[in-house]
């Protein structure tokens, strides 16, 4: 009996020492350390490419200061909440537009930078990147969190006063510019920015020239009626104070291309699907991101997820490709001749999913925060197969884990 049990014996420590030595070499693999998955340069615009692919943290004043009112995707604002921790991973596209912003010369017409790639890249995330660098380097900033919010779930919908046959947002407006307010209050007031000409409400109601610019903001958020209207008034100023030198504007606008869609949700009251040039918020937004003004940027996505706004004959002609999304050349990415034509000439800057670095870079976070809590053999391996290292996915999968 004692000799059959020997070689089962054997067997089994040989086994052990295998599966000790995985698990050991697995362990040096994603094992956290603070110097290979964070950094602590908290200066946007000291990051470089030797700190791709490593976390730095948002602290929770300035997070609550620029994105208390949008600005980070849903699924990633609960992720902040579990981590108690909101940490952005330095990424390739965001610091090559930082060093093309570092080397631009602002008394030229503003130049256009283009975000591109499939869903869940991180396209929203860089542009978040871009805002906290903004924001560091005193940028005005004129930033709209995502553009198919207008299209799709308005708050309220008003006929213009001003415009005829123009559809106003008067909520929504409203809250547009109480996130512009949390974003650039204490800016607005350290430049001193002042109204350059008579804007008159009603009979009674008057913002004169030479009255502060926060005076515009506060009566489109106070009376609701003329936010929209306030907003087209406060960006057509703030590009007078560009061009003229006294403030430096970043425009960062997240799904885009949503502007130049063939209609919205929205209906009329007579039933009438709203087309997105009928909306009194399109025209500032629109304005706002020519190059005509100088002493500026102006980032923008161009996302597929707006692409439910497209009829079904046109989706079935120009949309049977969007699985490869990100292997198109950025002219086939705007799918819209009119959106192309807006923005010519631009900078095209593509997002992708995870290299071999960043993917165990985040793998080691997720480690650290406890987001990932059973682990097996080779569970890093699977998924990295699983996710196609896609940033959006991975998190996904984690989720259980």
């Amino acid at each position: 009996m004692i000799r059959n049990m020997v070689p089962l014996m054997q067997a089994r420590f040989f086994y052990s020492t295998i599966t000790a030595s995985a698990t050991a070499t697995l362990a040096n693999k994603v094992k956290p350390k603070l110097e290979e998955f964070r950094t602590t340069e908290q200066i946007v615009a000291e990051h470089q490419r030797t700190t791709i692919g490593r976390f730095y943290t948002i602290q929770a004043d300035v997070r609550k200061k620029i994105f208390g009112h949008g600005g980070l995707p849903k699924s990633f604002e609960k992720q902040i909440k579990t981590f108690n921790e909101c940490s952005l991973m330095v990424r390739l596209p965001a610091v090559e537009i930082i060093e093309y912003i570092k080397r631009t010369d602002f008394n030229r017409p503003v130049n256009r930078f283009v975000l591109y790639g499939e869903d869940g890249a991180g396209k929203s995330l860089t542009l978040a990147h871009l805002l906290h660098y903004g924001f560091q380097q005193k940028y005005i900033l004129i930033h709209v969190p995502w553009v198919p919010n207008w299209m799709k779930r308005a708050k309220e919908i008003a006929n213009s006063t001003t415009k005829e046959g123009a559809i106003d947002l008067p909520l929504d407006g409203a809250a547009w510019l109480v996130h512009f307010k949390s974003q650039n209050g204490s800016l607005l007031k350290d430049l001193g920015l002042k109204v350059s000409r008579d804007y008159v409400w009603t009979k009674r109601e008057i913002t004169p020239a030479g009255a502060p610019l926060m005076d515009l903001i506060e009566h489109g958020i106070n009376r609701a009626k003329f936010s929209c209207d306030a907003i087209a008034a406060l960006l057509h100023e703030l590009k007078e104070h560009s061009n003229a030198g006294r403030a430096r504007a970043m425009v960062l606008i997240d799904g885009f291309n949503a502007f130049f869609q063939p209609h919205t949700r929205l209906l009329t009251e007579n039933k009438v699907r709203v087309k997105p040039e009928q909306l009194t918020l399109t025209d500032p937004f629109l304005s706002i991101t020519r190059n005509d003004w100088r002493n500026g940027v102006c980032v923008v996505t161009i996302d597929q997820m707006v692409a439910e706004f497209k009829d079904k004959s046109q989706s079935q002609l120009n949309g049977s490709d969007t699985a490869n999304v990100s292997a198109q050349p950025p002219l086939s990415v705007i799918d819209s001749r009119q959106c192309f034509e807006h923005l010519d000439p631009f900078v095209p800057v593509r997002v992708v999913g995870y290299d071999d670095a960043e993917y165990y870079s985040c793998i080691q976070y997720y480690l650290e925060r406890k987001w990932i809590q059973t682990t097996e053999l080779g569970f890093d391996d699977e998924l990295k197969m699983l996710s196609c290292q896609n940033p959006y996915q991975l998190m996904q999968l984690c989720a259980s884990l």
